[in-house]
């Protein structure tokens, strides 16, 4: 049964506008939920980070979870991540994830998929695994998206990777995977990188610890942000081949206070669409497309786990207003549930759901 958050059904959570939001919590009791995936018959997968895949029904939460999930190295940032359909779902009924294993001082990121049967993955396959190695429970990335069928290239798929915080200079090293874009066959193959010497599938380098990837598939535009320091979050479109800056560039500082870096920008590496600073850590993202919210066509819908600048909401979502690729404009959102945000995607109907960051996480659906 759906249940109305009471007190937030109101005009304010849309400000300049006359269009109100309902916020239903859906389900509730969800230990860190991290991504959240709809399924062709109306219910939904949702990860949590200890390494669980659930289901929701029209009735709420599942209590058996799906079994065949990979086992997780559960500490700090790392846990079960991204959960996605693949592109052929209807036909293969595949399910990729990603997430973190190894022991504590040699881990990594990994993707995977398996087939969804029932109350299953079956036939579950480690599909790319990330390299080197690190010692550190931070900065994994983990989102990924799905890029369609190209003229000589069948449909692939970009996963974000962190740059394990300790070892933020080899985000400008295209032979790691350390802080970078890699591109894949949706069976785990790395496409030939156009960077020399580059590790396995490398699209994009420069980056810090990416939280979304998106494919626009009416713009053909590929978006992606990710945590700054203390301030330098960033919105980039993302290009085969560039270089996003980090650790060289940034407008944030260290959290020490000191200079990461004297540049702001730098020939020959990409300048953000969006920089906030403050940070308001930006984490899951969508792209709107739908007839449920019509202001909101064609706009960035960003889940933030904190305020950003003085006197906004803790956790909101930040809608970036675009036009003809140009950011117009920027709305606070749903700020009144005073919860970090950690996921925010559009179903197939056009509704927006939420997941929040908590130990008694909630995804919850928003309509008008």
């Amino acid at each position: 049964m759906l249940r109305l958050l009471a007190g937030l059904t109101s005009a304010f959570l849309l400000a300049g506008t006359a269009q109100a939001q309902t916020l239903h919590t859906v389900a509730d009791g969800l230990e860190y939920p991290w991504s959240v995936a709809f399924l062709p018959d109306g219910r939904m997968l949702v990860t949590e980070k200890p390494g669980r895949l659930r289901i929701v029904d029209e009735d709420g939460l599942v209590p058996e979870t799906v079994a065949g999930v990979p086992d997780v190295f559960y500490s700090g940032q790392g846990g079960l991540l991204d959960v996605a359909l693949s592109p052929d779902f209807a036909e293969d009924g595949r399910v990729y994830l990603t997430w973190t294993a190894g022991p504590e001082r040699n881990n990594t990121l990994h993707l995977g998929a398996g087939r969804l049967t029932g109350q299953a993955l079956e036939d579950f396959e480690i599909l790319f695994t990330a390299s080197p190695s690190r010692r550190t429970n931070v900065h994994y990335g983990g989102r990924i998206a799905f890029l369609p069928d190209e003229a000589e290239t069948p449909a692939t798929l970009i996963l974000g990777i962190g740059d394990g915080f300790d070892y933020r200079e080899q985000a400008q090293n295209p032979g790691s995977h350390f802080g970078s874009f890699v591109r894949l066959s949706l069976d785990g193959e790395p496409l030939a990188s156009s960077f020399p010497d580059a590790a396995p599938g490398v699209f994009s380098i420069g980056h810090r610890n990416p939280q979304a990837v998106v494919y626009d598939a009416a713009s053909g535009i590929l978006y992606a942000n990710e945590h700054g320091p203390r301030g330098g979050d960033e919105i980039n479109i993302l290009v085969e081949g560039r270089n996003y800056g980090w650790p060289i560039v940034s407008q944030g500082i260290d959290y020490t206070g000191a200079l990461v870096t004297p540049f702001d920008a730098y020939e020959g590496m990409q300048d953000p669409l969006v920089n906030w600073t403050p940070s308001i850590a930006p984490a899951g993202m969508a792209i709107y497309r739908g007839d449920v919210f019509p202001d909101w066509e064609g706009d960035l819908l960003v889940a933030a786990l904190i305020a950003g600048d003085a006197g906004t909401p803790s956790g909101h979502v930040r809608r970036v207003e675009l036009e003809d690729g140009e950011v117009v404009g920027q709305t606070i959102l749903f700020g009144g549930l005073e919860a970090r945000i950690r996921d925010v995607r559009v179903a197939p109907d056009g509704t927006v759901w939420l997941l929040t960051d908590d130990e008694n996480g909630q995804l919850i659906q928003v309509t008008p």
